[in-house]
């Protein structure tokens, strides 16, 4: 396969094939897209997490006016606010489906698959998750705002932006993680949380192969303890729950200084170590390429890593310009989110479902049905986030989940269903084989043929 093979762009580094998409056809005409104007954001916008309302602020406030009203026994101002607390449980809701709408409408219809492909991998490898009805609706602001303007930057950059965040302060628990020998931990008797140290370290950095030690852990966990997150002030450094004295991560003595600076060095610090170099190239390969990408790819990338001070715009030009990137097997299977935007990429979906797609119709058409097929929406089993391995997605209930949705939904979304027979070109191009276009030929209803279409391995893979 040649570098640059339109088909090959299209299936492995970006959404899959359709009549409306429009190939990449070199590897530099996906990266002069993915810095160049951002269009499917500006068409499916989504608020930043400073942006989407109602803020953790906002729903504190609440809190606190509520327990005063009872406190007086103020009826009237109860009132009021269990409106104003429906209200918020409204534009929640609302919120959430808008941004679950147009994560898909992106996926489904941007000519930069490979912006959206980065989009789901970062997000992913810096996995978050609401765990109450409160932040529900900020996962998606979240990655708005740490991740997708970040993607073409330094590695460090965004580390920095995703550790710092309230969303990751958050799901990690490190507002509660206090320096014992604080003058807040010896008030309060509580101590440490690892799980931002442990995550940064085996998950976001330097990988579970890294060279670091349990020590390594509870080092930077207490080199982390300022970091907190309050609701009604946002991210804040407090120095009162800094764990006293120096500390050592991966032989570098921090300073015992008790401030920020010390957590932004460790950060860079991590970025920048040849291991994770190494870690990120390789699951970015794996994510795109192959569950066993060649070491050659791994090395080339990590390289360019280490050379460029880890600019990812150059991390990616390695991969993408590597003979051996376009020559791999198609081997990976699409997970969930993969599959049924290619899906509707195939069909020809256009804006105006989009544009008028009804809460419903997302419900059980899309969610629901991800959640049966094992990726349910922003919504991991832990922070590592969802299976990047080609079997991990190919399990029964997986499999009979993508079957049902292929027989029973396109069907629902296009009142015209395409010949499967010219489908079978549109939606697999190269890659249809001969078992799926006799099962297309065969078939005796358009709904029935399409259906097959789109759950033959054929189409399942990258």
């Amino acid at each position: 396969m040649a570098i640059g093979d339109p088909e090959m762009a299209a299936i492995r580094f970006g959404l899959g094939l359709g009549p409306l998409a429009e190939w990449d056809v070199r590897p530099d005409d996906m990266l002069l897209r993915l810095v160049g104007r951002d269009a499917a954001a500006e068409r499916w916008p989504i608020p930043t997490f400073s942006e989407a309302r109602p803020t953790l602020a906002e729903q504190f406030q609440t809190t606190l006016d509520m327990n005063a009203a009872r406190d007086a026994a103020d009826e009237a101002r109860i009132a009021e606010l269990n409106a104003l607390r429906q209200t918020y449980a409204e534009d929640m809701s609302t919120l959430y489906w808008e941004s679950f709408r147009n994560t898909l409408a992106r996926a489904s219809l941007s000519r930069d698959g490979f912006r959206e492909r980065l989009v789901e991998f970062w997000a992913n490898h810096f996995t978050v998750r609401s765990e109450n009805s409160r932040t529900r609706h900020l996962v998606t602001p979240f990655v708005e705002e740490a991740i997708r303007p970040r993607l073409t930057g330094r590695f460090a950059d965004m580390l920095w932006a995703v550790t710092i965040h309230p969303m990751m302060l958050l799901y990690l628990d490190q507002v509660s993680s206090i320096g014992p020998n604080s003058r807040v931990g010896r008030a309060s008797r509580r101590g440490l949380n690892e799980n931002l140290a442990r995550e940064l370290l085996e998950l976001h950095t330097m990988g579970p192969e890294g060279p670091y030690l349990q020590e390594d852990v509870r080092e930077l966990a207490e080199l982390l303890t300022g970091l907190n997150f309050r609701a009604d002030r946002g991210f804040v450094f407090e120095t009162l729950r800094v764990e006293p004295g120096s500390e050592t991560v991966l032989g570098q003595v921090y300073p015992a200084t008790a401030d920020l600076e010390n957590v932004l060095a460790v950060i860079m610090d991590l970025a920048h170590h040849p291991a994770t170099a190494r870690h990120v190239s390789r699951k970015l390969a794996t994510y795109f390429i192959s569950d066993t990408p060649p070491q050659a790819i791994i090395d080339q990338m990590a390289t360019r890593f280490d050379e460029t001070g880890g600019d990812l715009l150059a991390v990616y030009e390695a991969m993408l310009t590597h003979p051996l990137a376009w020559e791999a097997p198609r081997q990976k299977v699409k997970t969930p989110f993969g599959f049924v935007p290619s899906a509707l990429r195939g069909l020809g979906i256009g804006e105006a479902f989009f544009d008028g797609a009804p809460r419903g119709v997302l419900r059980m058409g899309f969610e629901r049905q991800l959640t049966v097929m094992g990726q349910d929406w922003q919504r991991p089993v832990g922070p590592d986030g969802f299976a990047t391995l080609a079997h991990e997605w190919v399990t029964p209930q997986g499999m009979a989940g993508r079957i049902n949705w292929a027989m029973t939904v396109p069907q629902t979304l296009v009142d015209d269903l395409p010949d499967p027979r010219s489908f079978v070109d549109v939606a697999l191009g190269q890659g249809a084989t001969e078992p799926v276009r006799f099962a297309a030929r065969a078939a005796e209803t358009r709904a029935e043929g399409i259906g097959l279409v789109l759950a033959s391995a054929a189409f399942q893979r990258r």
